[in-house]
């Protein structure tokens, strides 16, 4: 790898190449992605290659070269060879930035694949129709969902033509499973992961049952009976053929199924030898499923409506201002039932109590009071003074709000959340994620509530359109957490750009409310994988793991559906089409499918037809037309798209 100084071509002609233009997160998740699976050569342009993460790209094998220019001009695109480059990423600036980049690289090579981020989704897709080869996508959206998700407790989905794909594990994994995407799992090490095993074929079923009720009794799998299990020595333990011929090294290793409960192990001879169980290391399964509808959030109307009436007095008036209106109001209640109680003509009590309240009684008279003619007694004259005391109380009260609202245009400032907020979940960042989090769960009928330390970040008007409370300040996090009602909250989503702010959100919120769950957005997998160690009912997301492979999908020129979890590991959900001259065509499920790398979900045979999910037939050869949808590892995409010739 070279790496070149300011405004400066590479050292050596280049062609064929990719451009990644960013130093940040995204940038660097996408380069290792396109120079460890897809093996092409890539060339950098950096802003400032000391800042964010330039140095560290510098030092990825595989960079062809790293150039600085301040901005994407003309002249920076001529530094990086983009006449004949194959392929062009922008995945930093602004949206406006990068539109422009993305018109000018088309100027220069009206054939160069285009990617851009885009915040702005609906612009985005109109200057896709401008382009001749572009795509806009947004890492941010592309990751909330898996945030969200997490925050729920739930797993995250794609939706593939209204049906949505999840991952479960163990557990939680149905009959109707679409195919195994993980076993051996091993929560401590989670390098351990075997994403895409081998997948069993259809009489594996049946073949599992005839080993477990052979002729001779129930037997374990891998060929020893239940019977012999308990052995007193360890010579009386016979060697156990491994049920693999290739892993002769592993004869007791847990023998991974879709049914975690039907899983068990041959003989130990180290049972026998100590009379004990040795310690199983943890394991699990995780499965692709499908769900006929997206589970929504139950939140009963009862609890909605007093948490925004409650919200609503909140916003309007202080916690002194409440306590005042609160005790005029239980006084004007009281003396309403004195005059009722007098008078007990409804109606009438009504219509005095409000002239009382507007001021506008008339006072007996001595002389009204002598001749007998007066209203009612002395409890009444109390009871009519009351109110009308009170009414001096409300009548400056509402005209306050009134101008306050109308006048100084309170309406439009972030509102902090109010005393009936409950089983909320509590969004720490309002950037490019944040936004789209707290979008996204608003939008699930799960009640947000908003912290920022930035007044102008892009996200606080988005979320107030929503009418959705933001604690603002940058006062500890302590009494930022308590002013977002951490002890009625179900979860913390901390998505700000820097791991440690995260991580203290976390720790602070744990320490706060013990049982709330905990997502935190971090780009270091070590710091991770201390953080799964350390604190339970927690995850970890990071955006740019789980935004780049779908940059890089499309810069190849494939369609990324969304993305799914399997703890810190990446599954991608793709759709392909088979086009006229086309490396698909003549293809079956065989010639695609391979171990640990993809897996044909669903396949559309024809030109609006509906989807077949686990289609049975796997000899069929895709003709044009066709389209199939695949769930694939980052490296399993990559070689997909070198047997197809997409490259």
């Amino acid at each position: 790898m070279t790496s070149e100084g300011w405004g400066t071509p590479p050292v050596e002609p280049i062609s064929q190449h990719y451009i990644v233009c960013g130093g940040n997160a995204l940038a660097h998740r996408l380069i290792l992605e396109l120079v460890e699976h897809y093996e092409v050569p890539v060339v950098v342009l950096v802003a400032d290659r000391t800042r964010d993460h330039a140095p560290q790209i510098e030092q990825l094998e595989g960079v062809a070269a790293v150039v600085e220019y301040a901005s994407i001009t003309d002249e920076a695109l001529r530094a990086v060879s983009i006449g004949t480059a194959r392929g062009l990423a922008l995945v930093e600036g602004s949206d406006q930035e990068n539109i422009h980049a993305a018109l000018s690289a088309q100027n220069h090579n009206p054939d160069i694949r285009i990617v851009f981020r885009m915040f702005n989704q609906r612009l985005g897709e109109n200057i896709e129709r401008l382009l001749k080869n572009g795509a806009a996508l947004s890492g941010s959206a592309t990751a909330a969902p898996a945030f969200a998700a997490a925050a729920l407790g739930r797993p995250n989905s794609v939706e593939i033509e209204g049906r949505y794909l999840h991952i479960a594990f163990d557990e939680a994994i149905t009959s109707d499973r679409v195919c195994v995407v993980a076993d051996q799992i091993d929560r401590r090490d989670l390098s351990k992961i075997r994403l895409l095993p081998a997948q069993q074929g259809d009489s594996a079923e049946f073949v599992r049952l005839a080993r477990e009720f052979g002729d001779d009794g129930p037997i374990r799998p891998g060929g020893v009976r239940r019977e012999a299990a308990p052995v007193v020595s360890a010579e009386a333990v016979e060697p156990v053929e491994p049920a693999d011929p290739e892993s002769p090294e592993a004869p007791v290793a847990p023998v991974a199924s879709a049914d975690p409960e039907t899983t068990e192990t041959p003989a130990d001879p180290e049972v026998a030898e100590t009379g004990q169980e040795p310690e199983e290391e943890p394991t699990g399964t995780a499965a692709l499923q499908v769900l006929r509808i997206e589970p929504r959030v139950p939140i009963g109307w009862r609890r909605r409506l007093r948490w925004r009436v409650l919200d609503t007095m909140r916003f309007f008036t202080s916690a002194r201002m409440r306590l005042v209106l609160l005790t005029a109001l239980a006084a004007v209640l009281m003396s309403f039932g004195v005059l009722w109680y007098l008078n007990r003509n409804f109606g009438w009590t009504v219509y005095i109590s409000l002239l009382d309240l507007a001021g506008a009684a008339q006072p007996d008279q001595l002389s009204d009071i002598a001749s007998g003619s007066g209203t009612g007694g002395i409890w009444q004259r109390v009871a009519q003074v009351v109110i009308t005391i009170c009414g001096i109380t409300f009548a400056p009260v509402a005209t306050a709000i009134a101008v306050e609202v109308l006048g100084s245009g309170r309406r439009g400032q972030p509102r902090n959340p109010g005393a009936g907020t409950r089983d909320h979940v509590i969004v720490v960042g309002l950037g490019n994620v944040g936004t789209r989090v707290a979008t996204q769960l608003h939008d699930l009928g799960v009640p947000v509530v908003c912290m920022e330390r930035d007044p102008q970040a892009r996200g606080v008007a988005a979320v107030r359109a929503l009418g959705i409370p933001v604690v603002m300040g940058d006062g500890p996090f302590e009494e930022q957490l308590r002013r977002a009602r951490l002890k009625h909250s179900r979860a913390l989503v901390a998505v700000s750009g820097d791991d440690a702010t995260n991580l203290e959100a976390a720790l602070e919120a744990r320490h706060g409310n013990p049982e709330v769950r905990v997502v935190v957005r971090l780009f270091d997998d070590d710091f991770a994988g201390h953080f799964y160690k350390t604190l339970d009912n927690a995850a970890s997301r990071s955006v740019s793991y789980l935004a780049a492979p779908a940059f890089a999908a499309a810069l190849m020129g494939r369609e990324v559906r969304g993305t799914l979890s399997v703890l810190r590991h990446v599954l991608l959900i793709a759709e392909l089409a088979v086009e006229a001259g086309s490396g698909l065509i003549g293809l079956n499920r065989h010639d695609l499918e391979d171990e640990g790398g993809v897996r044909v979900i669903a396949v559309r045979f024809a030109p609006g037809s509906q989807l077949q999910w686990g289609l049975p037939d796997r000899t069929r050869r895709l003709v044009p037309g066709d389209r199939i949808v695949v769930a694939a590892t980052r490296s399993g995409l990559a070689r997909l798209n070198t047997v197809t010739g997409v490259s």
